[in-house]
């Protein structure tokens, strides 16, 4: 009999040990991966050809205020057809506040494990939540990142939440994630405009704002595993701010492409929310994250989206005999109950809204 419980002690211990993250994994002298986070040969980045680095398309948002505006609504209306994915450049958010934000979110994660451990949980409806992989009560291989999650929008119902250390990060967090939903809102609106959809105010003001700060350790055996498989971002927009590491990769034209980080910059994507809204004019588009031996790497994303029990329905306009309505009616409480139900591996939640 003790035969077989000892197995599953050892066993239950590793997972005991693979919920506290993988930061807290890297910190006790981790020297290689475990086969939680060892992705089937397939799937491992090796696996898959990466065909290099790509210069995203550059919109300068200050360029949209003055007489260039047509060229630029021009330029980004194709960049979210062709890329789904663009740069956003001279967006209004000064460095200081973005090198504040980059400088708190990695002091928060060089906290002691038992100071994070205190906002840990695998409830995915938690407004504020420490954790690991994307569900670590059903994923079967983990993802090589830990993340603290935040919800934003109406700060007022939140702020009180967050993290108390460091001890300005509620400061510091409330500054930012109040620029970046006007920096949202006045994008959104410029690409409403492009795509020639206007006074869409339900679209481009209300809703929920999540900030997911990533951390990705330095891993020893970064062939093995990703700091986030392939997936796509669910909302409407996602505001992507990085430091100077190299690591998000994108598929375009059917292969994975890296994304060539550029200071101060954010890296802006179409969400499964607004392929929806646009009725597949614009692409919420596949990505990952791949990590590295030698250095971490830190992420701030800024997810934008509808109020969780309101529904995405593709715009009226945009629909026609030649583009027929492609997609079902959805929401974010859709959305949460289809991660907590799936692995999330390889499958988009996109696909299974879609109207054969």
């Amino acid at each position: 009999m003790s035969l077989h419980v000892q197995p599953a002690d050892h066993l239950q211990q590793q997972n005991n040990m693979y919920q506290k993250g993988v930061k807290h994994l890297c910190d006790n002298g981790l020297t290689q991966v475990p086969n939680k986070y060892i992705l089937p040969e397939p799937e491992r980045p090796q696996s898959l050809v990466v065909e290099g680095c790509i210069d995203l398309p550059v919109i300068d948002f200050a360029q949209l205020q003055g007489a260039d505006k047509p060229q630029v609504l021009a330029s980004l209306s194709k960049a979210c057809q062709e890329f789904g994915f663009f740069q956003l450049v001279n967006h209004g958010i000064g460095n200081e506040a973005i090198g504040k934000m980059i400088d708190v979110s990695k002091r928060f994660f060089e906290l002691p494990f038992e100071e994070r451990q205190r906002y840990m949980s695998s409830d995915l409806y938690a407004p504020v939540r420490y954790g690991t992989s994307f569900n670590q009560n059903n994923d079967g291989i983990f993802c090589w990142r830990d993340f603290l999650k935040l919800s934003c929008h109406p700060m007022q119902d939140f702020a009180s939440l967050w993290p108390s250390s460091p001890v300005d990060l509620r400061e510091t967090l409330g500054e930012y994630s109040t620029k970046t939903q006007h920096l949202y809102k006045m994008v959104m609106e410029a690409i409403l405009e492009s795509i020639g959809v206007t006074n869409e105010k339900a679209i481009s003001e209300e809703g929920n704002q999540l900030m997911m700060v990533n951390w990705y350790p330095a891993c020893p055996q970064p062939q093995l595993t990703l700091g986030l498989p392939p997936h796509s971002d669910y909302g409407l927009l996602t505001l992507l701010l990085q430091d100077q590491v190299e690591g998000l990769q994108i598929q375009h034209n059917g292969k994975w492409v890296t994304v060539k980080p550029i200071p101060n910059s954010f890296v802006v994507n179409i969400g499964d929310q607004f392929e929806i809204f646009s009725n597949g004019r614009f692409k919420s588009v596949v990505h990952r994250v791949a990590v590295n031996s030698t250095r971490s790497r830190l992420s701030v994303a800024s997810l934008h989206s509808l109020q969780a029990n309101r529904n995405v329905t593709p715009s009226p306009k945009l629909i026609d005999e030649s583009n027929p309505r492609r997609y079902r009616d959805t929401s974010y409480a859709d959305f949460l109950d289809y991660l907590s139900s799936s692995d999330f591996k390889c499958k988009r939640f996109l696909e299974s809204r879609e109207l054969h």
